[in-house]
């Protein structure tokens, strides 16, 4: 199940979301030649990834945000970078851009710190913006809980495009890395699942205000969980109009 889309367009210019796409796919640029070098790599994410033994030893305190902009290769930021396009212009368009960069941040930071405390003994580094991401979808769950998303369904050769609302999507997302987590307490997994699931939990709280102020359950209410505005509509979309035939 891969989502591509959501029917919840944005009302402005999502400059902020923009702005970190931006600066991700710059930045993996920077480094991209270290992918061919495997001791150069992991040398700079060393350096520059959150590795919790660092952590715990008082050292590296800025990896918590730095690791936040780095990516392991093309799928990992490829991913990640669509999840962010997917869901974050509505959050920012919700939020105004400034507040939306904060519980950007402010997500990726308790998403890391989530990782952290599960295993601060560990001397593996920890990148990705997938944490920050996962707040993201966090606070999309919170707000638009039944908007719709176009995810594609492989089954062994076949692919097919079905909609489905947030909160299925979502929360399949959100179970799969819990049970990883679990399953994987301890070992090493070379996915940061309890940082995902930490950033989601994070992102939720984080927009409580937001939802508040929109007016919590009489928000969910007034519009069933789904976008205030009119939904975005594609060709390969089911659409609930009967079709009329032209008489002749």
């Amino acid at each position: 199940m891969f989502p591509f889309r959501d029917h919840n367009p944005s009302r402005r210019t999502p400059v902020v979301t923009y702005m970190l796409l931006a600066t991700n796919i710059i930045v993996f640029a920077g480094y991209m030649a270290l992918l061919t070098e495997p001791f150069a790599l992991t040398a700079f994410f060393n350096e520059f990834g959150m590795v919790p033994l660092r952590i715990t030893s008082g050292e590296g305190h800025h990896t918590l945000i730095t690791s936040m902009f780095l990516h392991a290769g093309f799928m990992h930021i490829a991913g990640n970078m669509l999840f962010l396009w997917i869901f974050g212009d509505n959050l920012e368009d919700e939020m105004g851009p400034a507040l939306f960069l904060g519980f950007y941040l402010m997500g990726g930071l308790l998403a890391t710190l989530a990782q952290y405390y599960v295993a601060p003994y560990s001397n593996t580094p920890v990148v990705g913006a997938s944490g920050a991401i996962a707040a993201v979808m966090g606070g999309y769950l919170l707000l638009y809980p039944k908007a719709r998303v176009d995810v594609l369904i492989f089954i062994i050769v076949f692919v097919r495009v079905i909609t489905i609302p947030a909160w299925a999507m979502l929360g399949v997302w959100f179970g799969l890395q819990l049970l990883n987590g679990v399953s994987q307490w301890g070992g090493s997994s070379g996915v940061a699942h309890w940082a995902h699931a930490g950033g989601f939990v994070a992102g939720v709280v984080l927009a409580m205000p937001v939802w508040m102020r929109l007016g919590g359950r009489a928000f969910w209410q007034r519009t069933l969980g789904a976008p205030d505005h009119a939904e975005a509509t594609y060709k390969l979309s089911r659409s609930s109009v009967p079709r009329v035939q032209r008489r002749r």
